[in-house]
């Protein structure tokens, strides 16, 4: 009988639901530097103006933001593009670089609770 390795345990925490509440959760616990930054856009987008019609706008924003910060790996990944892209001397590459943050984001964007 052959042996199988036990998968490995992802230390990628899982999309929370799509809620305001349930998304500052997930960043103060596994993203709390962005939390100072969510909390700011959440009083001058919602708080203060009472209207909730930016709101679809505001999650899709903090969803992308969550979703790449709560991996460290992705996050340093998606950092040092920007840097290479800001510091490179030929729009070529650094048109590559961007195109390939844009593909992240927007696979971050099509996220499920959960995953």
């Amino acid at each position: 009988m052959t042996a199988h390795a036990a998968e490995p345990t992802s230390a990628v925490p899982p999309m929370p639901e799509r809620t305001p509440k349930a998304l500052r959760e997930a960043i103060a616990r596994y993203a709390p530097q962005l939390l100072p930054d969510f909390d700011e856009h959440w009083k001058r987008a919602i708080a203060d103006t009472y209207d909730i019609s930016p709101l679809p706008a505001f999650l899709a924003r903090w969803w992308v933001e969550y979703s790449i910060a709560r991996d460290p790996e992705l996050d340093a990944h998606v950092a040092d593009r920007h840097h290479r892209a800001a510091e490179s001397a030929y729009y070529a590459e650094a048109k590559a670089l961007l195109e390939e943050v844009s593909r992240i984001r927007h696979s971050a964007r099509e996220l499920e609770p959960g995953q």
